[in-house]
């Protein structure tokens, strides 16, 4: 048998290599994100390639090394290296038509400028990370006339409000709003404990370029990136658990689930950054995810008019808080103010 050095598996003799690629940023890539670009206009590369090749500076933006979240100018010049590009089947290259109805039946309001989506959890907003479709992919096989983009991201089993961009004006709008701290996001979530910390703060910066066993792992440092958090008690259950509004001032990655146990208090469910033993004793509860939910949106737009959106907890929360509240060493919860607190009332439409 002859010796071949370096023979190639019968996946990778599969693949072929595209070219070196230059283009210029148009009016409708203006204001995203350099990866989120990149994997619109390379959709068959997995998105862990497009971010190697970014990290490792082959990826150039005006002649110069780009991370991953610089968000690209009209005109930006950009270079993409040769990809090896994967064979890709009429099967495997869309989503389901079960995920895209499901994601087209979460929509809850959508007008010239937004798509609002009140997510489900389990689900990833894109594809990537052994992931192979997410909300934004399944979102545009039902509307392939359109052109969608993400406005923000919330992790795959955080529920709630999404928002997805049908203009490039409006993307850039809101990303501008983002960036100038003018966009309110709230969450509600359940923490581990009685929160006795009263409405608190927490002003931490955290690190999002670490990782544990080839994972990313967000870790509280004084190295890391401005990440603020306001947190205020809704409703307690004894001293067992307690739901929580927080509103994010910055958008890091895992930003609550850090501060949230970084405070003392995991987040219910989190399996990353919670804690073991409450995760399962609340599972004998009938949790069965995290206890996170993207509550509410809202934002003036830069040319008048006022935008605000909220959606209620999923079934399964709702029921959770019930059983919760039931199971309680007194009975019944209470808010601060000591009435009784609903939290997963109606939606309030957006304005």
């Amino acid at each position: 048998m002859p010796y071949a050095k370096d023979a190639l598996s019968e996946g990778e003799q599969a693949e072929t290599r595209s070219e070196v690629q230059h283009f210029e940023v148009g009016e409708e890539e203006a204001g995203q994100r350099l990866d989120n670009c990149l994997q619109r206009r390379l959709g068959s590369v997995p998105r862990s390639r497009i971010y190697r090749v970014i990290r490792k500076g082959e990826v150039r933006v005006n002649g110069r090394r780009a991370a991953p979240e610089l968000r690209l100018q009209l005109h930006d010049r950009v270079r993409i290296p040769p990809m090896r590009l994967a064979p890709v089947t009429a099967a495997a290259s869309r989503p389901g038509p079960d995920l895209g109805r499901r994601i087209q039946g979460s929509i809850v309001h959508e007008d010239e400028n937004l798509i609002v989506l009140d997510k489900p959890a389990g689900i990833a907003v894109h594809g990537g990370s052994g992931v192979s479709f997410g909300v934004i992919e399944a979102l545009r096989s039902v509307r392939p006339g359109e052109t969608l983009e993400l406005v923000h991201r919330l992790d795959r089993e955080t529920s709630g409000c999404l928002l997805v961009a049908r203009r490039a004006a409006a993307l850039r709008e809101l990303h501008a709003l983002m960036r100038a701290n003018a966009f309110e996001k709230r969450y509600l979530v359940l923490v581990k404990g009685k929160w006795d910390l009263g409405a608190k703060r927490i002003d931490v910066p955290l690190r999002t370029d670490t990782r544990v066993g080839g994972e990313r792992t967000v870790r509280p440092g004084a190295s890391g990136k401005s990440s603020v958090s306001d947190f205020r008690p809704v409703q307690f259950f004894g001293r067992t658990a307690t739901l929580m509004e927080v509103t994010l001032h910055t958008g890091r990655t895992h930003q609550i689930r850090v501060h949230a146990a970084h405070a003392g208090h995991p987040v219910a469910g989190d399996e990353k950054y919670g804690d073991a033993p409450f995760n399962e004793a609340l599972r004998g509860l009938g949790l069965k995810r995290m206890f996170l939910h993207a509550h509410s949106l809202s934002f003036s737009w830069p040319r008048g008019g006022e935008f605000s959106i909220n959606t209620p907890f999923p079934a399964e929360l709702a029921a959770f808080i019930d059983a919760l509240a039931a199971g309680s060493s007194r009975g019944r919860s209470t808010s601060p103010t000591g009435r009784r607190s609903r939290p997963h009332a109606a939606p309030r439409r957006a304005k």
